[in-house]
């Protein structure tokens, strides 16, 4: 007996040795996380049609473009009537003094209305008297201030409503495309990546591009205002004003292909670092346990750097664009000055107005360029929040007419794999994990399902769940799940997982997330798993708070939970993804007794990395390199009667002595369900 154990042994290992590499080897299979893509070039004009779309749409778009162009024409001719004003006084006193030195008795008062003045026309139009005219100048600067005022409040009152709802739909619209990306995005994307576009590009978006891009329609209609103003004074400063602006045009290009390249340069090495922290956070108590903390410092500096340098550069070269904005308007202001003293005759409040805007364009064309430039810089960020909102979901959610289930599905939880192949990237003719699986599953069946290392077995539940890409069909109860929506397929299967999750809340919440069930049964769920009295002896009960992740549970508590929420649903299918392999082997027994008492009429699927979780299953499905290589109860295998030795093998890997207590306890549940079949 024993040469044969030996010689079982030596087979095991031979057939292992053909298939381990193709096990284990799976590094083309497996998704790996990419680099993250950065787009080049400048930020096309789609992009700022969704962000106003986003807004609100065009209309409401348009009706704020007006009132800035209302408020942009009330500044202006506010302006223009106060050197009109200062004119007029001008005159009056020219005239005053004339009379005064000519000794001659004259009506020094000046007739507003006189010259082609476009204040006076308007006052002669009205019928101003002379007399009321210093008081209709007062009354037409003060309605011009006061609308000026009410129509800026009004402007930025609607743009920043408008910015807050395009902020709200672009996030609520990558949120909904991350959750509805499929495994393999989040296979490709690190936490840490996914969190930089939930926080410091919404940030951007939240915060800065709102005050950026009113600061260019402000700035850019001044000017617009302070332009005309001045070529209302003199017309030939506008071959000057167009030589700058052309100028200011092409330094503005050159500058933005550099800043536009560093600023996403400066966004994807900021990502690493939030993966860094989060790892960190994470595996906090092994660092301190190996002492690599300064490890993990010179790598999170090393990060760190990179980012501050790309950063540091995208600075530099915003404080070298506005140094040549500043050299630019320097010129321009001393060719408007020096254009009075060549023309001799002028107004004062003329040459006045001409000068305080040329001076007050300095600083407005360099704040207005860098922001214009910034804008575009900023609209990255909208960039990159549009790019989560397109990733590829996993599909529809819900399904409609013939192909939704109806509520009583499944009502026996028959499944049969008919040549299901699986794949994890989305390309069709990629490698497949699974391999033209073909088996069936009988109603109430409990099936084990063993294997090595990078077998399939977990894959197994992906396909189950339609969790990657499926080809060929799972039919549960005569229905294709391919065909099905999401939604309709995962609430009627129910899974303990390896690692138990418990969400932050309450204890009701965490067995009952969408409060369908009474307290009552909520108690009886809890009862069943022996855990009635850990909840009962807790502050509030079932409201009891739960922290981050459980912690204030042990892993095995946390995985009863989960168990007491699978027998709430109450499917006819209940999958157990290596539910007890880090329990222990008191809360073990506790859930397989359970599964054998309260899932009796279900459909079991067990994934196990210790056999004797399988032993009393009625049948045990072998994996290897993807393939279903034995399908048999456990004493068939182990016996001969059915399959390869592979399982035998497996079995006889963990010594003779409990080779033979595990064939005992397979015999004894094999000759029950024979006799019970009988």
């Amino acid at each position: 007996e024993e040469t044969r154990s030996r010689s079982g042994s030596k087979t095991y290992q031979r057939r292992i040795s053909e298939t381990s590499l193709e096990s284990l080897d799976q590094t083309h299979d497996t998704p790996v996380q990419t680099e993250e893509g950065r787009k080049e070039g400048s930020v096309g004009i789609g992009m700022y049609k969704k962000y106003f779309q986003a807004s609100g749409g065009f209309c409401a778009v348009y009706w704020m473009m007006l009132f800035c162009v209302t408020a942009q024409l009330c500044a202006s001719a506010g302006d223009y009537f106060l050197t009109y004003w200062v004119n007029k006084e001008e005159q009056r006193n020219v005239q005053e003094l004339m009379a005064r030195m000519s000794n001659d008795t004259v009506d020094v008062r000046v007739n507003a209305t006189t010259g082609e003045d476009f204040f006076g026309k308007i006052l002669k139009f009205v019928g101003a008297s002379e007399e009321y005219n210093n008081y209709v100048d007062i009354y037409i600067f003060t309605a011009l201030t006061i609308a000026t005022v009410f129509i800026t409040l009004s402007r930025s009152f609607i743009f920043f409503n408008l910015a807050v709802r395009a902020a709200k739909v672009l996030h609520n619209a990558m949120y909904t495309g991350v959750t509805k990306a499929s495994m393999f995005f989040f296979n490709t994307n690190p936490s840490g990546r996914i969190l930089n576009r939930f926080s410091k590009d919404m940030g951007q978006v939240d915060e800065f591009l709102p005050t950026v891009m009113i600061d260019v329609i402000q700035i850019f209609l001044s000017l617009a205002g302070i332009i005309v103003v001045v070529a209302v004074v003199n017309y030939w400063l506008l071959i000057p004003t167009v030589v700058i602006g052309i100028i200011f045009y092409f330094l503005r290009d050159f500058y933005l292909i550099t800043s536009r390249s560093v600023k996403r340069i400066e966004a994807t090495t900021r990502s690493p670092i939030y993966s860094h922290l989060g790892a960190s956070l994470t595996g906090l108590s092994t660092i301190r346990a190996f002492r690599t903390q300064r490890i993990l410092v010179k790598e999170f500096d090393s990060l760190q750097d990179l980012n501050s340098s790309a950063f540091y550069v995208f600075i530099s070269t915003s404080r070298a664009f506005g140094f040549w904005l500043d050299v630019f308007c320097v010129i321009y202001i001393a060719i408007v000055t020096l254009s009075f003293f060549l023309m001799g005759d002028a107004y004062g409040g003329n040459v006045g107005l001409a000068i305080t805007q040329a001076i007050g364009m300095t600083g407005m064309v360099q704040w207005g360029m860098r922001q214009s430039a910034e804008l575009e810089n900023t609209m990255t960020a909208v960039e990159r929040v549009v790019e989560y909102q397109t990733v590829d979901p996993e599909g529809q959610l819900e399904a409609t007419g013939d192909k939704k289930p109806p509520p009583s599905w499944p009502e026996e939880g028959k499944v049969t794999f008919d040549r299901l192949s699986l794949r994890y990237f989305p390309t069709k003719g990629a490698d497949a994990v699974l391999r033209e699986l073909e088996f069936e599953i009988k109603p109430r069946e409990k099936i084990g399902i063993v294997g090595r290392t990078g077998a399939g077995k977990s894959s197994l539940i992906n396909a189950l769940f339609r969790l990657s890409y499926n080809e060929g069909c799972i039919i549960i109860d005569a229905r294709d799940t391919g065909s099905m929506g999401l939604h309709d397929l995962r609430k009627k299967i129910s899974i303990i997982p390896q690692e138990p999750v418990l969400f932050s809340g309450s204890m009701r919440y965490n067995l009952d997330p969408f409060d369908e069930y009474a307290d009552e049964k909520l108690w009886k769920a809890l009862e069943d798993v022996k855990l009635k009295s850990v909840i009962q002896d807790l502050p509030s009960g079932l409201q009891s708070k739960i922290s981050e992740g459980g912690s204030n549970f042990s892993v095995g508590q946390r995985q009863l939970v989960c168990l007491a929420r699978a027998l709430l649903r109450e499917n006819k299918i209940l999958v157990m993804d290596e539910a007890t392999a880090n329990v222990d082997p008191q809360t073990d027994n506790l859930i397989q007794a359970t599964i054998r008492q309260m899932f009796a009429d279900c459909t079991v699927l067990t994934i196990a990395h210790r056999l004797n979780t399988v032993m009393d299953s009625d049948r045990v499905l072998v994996m290897d390199a993807g393939k279903a290589v034995e399908f048999a109860p456990p004493f068939e295998l182990l016996t001969g009667i059915s399959g390869s030795g592979i399982f035998e093998g497996m079995l006889k890997e963990t010594g003779k002595g409990t080779y033979e207590q595990l064939l005992e306890v397979a015999r004894k549940n094999y000759e029950t369900i024979h006799q019970s079949n009988v």
